[in-house]
């Protein structure tokens, strides 16, 4: 397909491609196409200069929550059950054209001096890319697809991620101003179960959203967003979370919320939580909820601080571990963990666990209900 003088005029002005203009292009080819084929014609297109190309239609799909290409070309995508190869293999060529203009969208720089790039595209989906020779084949390209809509405690209860034993539980925690974070692998769900947990806080407070990329979607009246920034092409200009959790501190916050805990920041939010804000909170990569603090002792370690420091910041500033996992395509909150501050150092202690069929209260389970004020004697069943 050709461009008439009248768009080729339009590029050298420096105007953008937008949804009209591409629309223009393909009524130009009324008397090749015939009027029936112009629609379908416009939408491949549109899809080509403003979308995800090939990747377009998956995107498109409401079950899908990721796509992506990988260096021999097949795509994959998830609907929630695991992945899933799409038999559309793309050349080299193609995957590192799509991997170079998604970036472009995104705001981002990609080409051999900056292989690879972390992103939102328009669409509010997470875009990574790494062209090779860092990758084996042609360039990989990951898509997080953002939630359609906000999903509720009870909209996961009905999915069979939360049982619904848990609901009591999980509504004082929120109720009580209780720090908490979800831990948990990749895909697991963190935060997506963040997201419903922060849509049932007290209208009146002031959530404060401190991300990497944007991926938290909260159903909330009032959310400030900060969003840190890469450098330039010229190595300047980065913000990161670290600076964004210590500006947050400045404005009014009456919970801090970090997306992801993932380095140095780790300092910041341990001082924030330890200074008044009650009912921050966060996820954090971890392989069972026991293990988190070990995951904050790492992370404290790039922020220059010792074992015994941030374990101490943290047996005061953390009082719940949420624990999500994945298995056979499902994913289930599998372990609410209290942090227990009574011995020397605070460790996390089971106070109730799911394996999907069965609820069973654990030996913190009498430390959690006391810190909810729940009646003795009542277990969740």
């Amino acid at each position: 397909m050709s461009l008439s003088p009248a768009m080729w005029q339009q590029a050298r002005a420096g105007q953008p491609p937008d949804r009209e203009r591409v629309v223009d292009v393909a009524r130009e080819e009324v008397g090749a196409l015939g009027r029936t084929l112009v629609a379908s014609s416009a939408d491949e297109l549109s899809a080509r200069v403003l979308g995800a190309g090939p990747l377009e239609p998956w995107l498109a799909d409401p079950e899908v929550t990721d796509a992506g290409v990988n260096g021999d070309g097949r795509i994959w995508v998830d609907r929630g059950h695991g992945p899933e190869w799409v038999d559309i293999p793309l050349s080299r060529e193609v995957s590192r054209s799509l991997a170079v203009r998604l970036a472009g969208l995104a705001g981002r720089r990609l080409d051999d001096a900056s292989p690879w790039v972390d992103g939102q595209l328009p669409s509010g989906a997470r875009l990574h890319a790494m062209l090779p020779p860092l990758v084996a084949g042609g360039a990989h390209i990951t898509i997080r697809v953002p939630a359609r809509r906000h999903l509720s405690l009870d909209d996961l209860e009905t999915s069979g991620m939360v049982p619904p034993a848990f609901d009591p539980v999980l509504r004082g925690l929120v109720e009580a101003r209780l720090a908490f974070v979800v831990s948990g692998g990749t895909g697991a769900g963190k935060t997506t179960f963040l997201a419903a947990l922060l849509g049932l806080v007290d209208p009146v407070d002031r959530l404060l959203v401190i991300e990497d990329v944007r991926e938290l979607h909260v159903d909330h009246p009032h959310v400030v967003r900060l969003e840190a920034r890469p450098p330039n092409v010229e190595g300047i200009g980065e913000v990161t979370l670290t600076t964004l959790v210590r500006q947050a501190l400045r404005m009014r916050p009456d919970r801090i919320v970090v997306g992801e805990v993932r380095g140095a920041e780790v300092r910041e939010l341990l001082a924030a939580l330890n200074t008044g804000h009650e009912g921050g909170c966060g996820t954090i990569h971890a392989n069972a909820a026991a293990d988190v603090v070990a995951r904050f002792e790492a992370l404290g370690a790039l922020a220059g601080l010792g074992p015994g420091a941030v374990r101490v910041q943290l047996g005061a500033a953390i009082a719940v571990v949420l624990h999500v996992t994945r298995a056979d395509g499902a994913r289930r909150l599998e372990t609410v963990g209290v942090v227990d501050r009574s011995g020397a150092d605070p460790v996390v202690l089971p106070a109730l666990e799911w394996d999907g069929s069965t609820v069973r209260a654990g030996v913190g389970w009498p430390l959690l209900r006391r810190r909810l004020g729940l009646a003795e004697g009542v277990v969740p069943t």
